[in-house]
């Protein structure tokens, strides 16, 4: 591999025209400079200089070197400023969080994209454990979560928090016990926790979820709502994903006697340094959770 040291001294030396004030340039000694150029001739074992005195013709191989060797030096100038650069709204950000988060969370920050399209948001929806696995094994940015992790690598914090509610078909106007267990229940993959959490609080006769008859499932969260907009069944859901139902007019929100709501936690890396840009992200989350 070259010496980008000779390199530079050689490229200097072709700008210059002169040994001397190439050394002086370089904060070198004259000898310097031509030991670089001698190292360089060496090691591609071609003369790279037609010696006149103290002037100096390129050969063929001096040229082409040249030229080439322009563009990396160039490069290597420009490195440490480009290392050095973190700029707040250019760059990937991967954001991941369960379905009830990113139905309220993604469009604002595909508008943010919109207004700096140097900045490209990957969102992935998820259950808690697979957003924990991606924070701890840096497939992620951010990871959004309804507890906290159990992982050394992941460093969480409370940011926000969302309400539980009951949702029944719209014709239902009084949801007492009995009239939940003659509807069933529509069951998803945070189902039972959410039904345990807020009917707990709520109705003395709740034991479990399995205490209703199971009317329907769906693991698509903007679909949950579906069956119970068709008066199939009632469930449980965080607000942000009933916001998100395109009928609102077909369902029915109960907000109970004892409200229930669950935090929401912020994940990221433990030891990595924020880049700006994700900075910038969580500013845009904390905003509108």
């Amino acid at each position: 591999m070259i010496n980008t040291i000779w390199l530079r001294s050689f490229c200097t030396l072709v700008d210059v025209g002169h040994f001397t004030r190439t050394a002086e340039q370089l904060h070198m000694t004259q000898s310097g400079v031509s030991q670089h150029v001698r190292k360089l001739e060496q090691q591609l074992g071609q003369d790279l200089l037609l010696r006149q005195g103290k002037q100096f013709t390129l050969t063929d191989a001096g040229e082409r070197l040249y030229r080439e060797a322009q563009t990396i030096i160039e490069s290597l100038s420009s490195l440490e400023q480009r290392i050095g650069e973190d700029p707040a709204f250019e760059g990937m950000i991967r954001v991941m969080s369960p379905g009830s988060v990113g139905l309220k969370l993604y469009p604002h920050l595909l508008e943010l994209q919109r207004q700096h399209p140097k900045l490209v948001i990957d969102y992935r929806f998820a259950p808690n454990s697979d957003v924990e696995s991606a924070i701890a094994g840096h497939d992620v940015d951010i990871g959004f979560m309804t507890r906290t992790s159990t992982l050394a690598e992941v460093s969480c914090r409370p940011i926000a928090r969302e309400t539980l509610l009951l949702v029944t078909p719209a014709a239902v106007s009084e949801p007492d016990w009995e009239r939940l267990m003659a509807l069933g229940f529509i069951d998803h993959p945070d189902g039972a926790h959410h039904a345990g959490l807020l009917l707990r609080a709520n109705y003395p006769e709740f034991q479990h979820s399995k205490m209703f008859e199971k009317k329907g499932f769906s693991n698509q969260i903007s679909l949950i709502l579906e069956p119970v907009s068709m008066g199939l069944g009632f469930t449980v859901l965080p607000a942000h994903a009933v916001g998100a139902f395109p009928k609102p007019d077909l369902v029915r929100t109960h907000r109970l006697s004892n409200p229930v709501s669950e935090t929401l936690y912020l994940g990221v890396q433990l030891r990595k340094p924020l880049p700006n840009r994700v900075k910038t992200v969580i500013a845009e989350a904390e905003k509108w959770l």
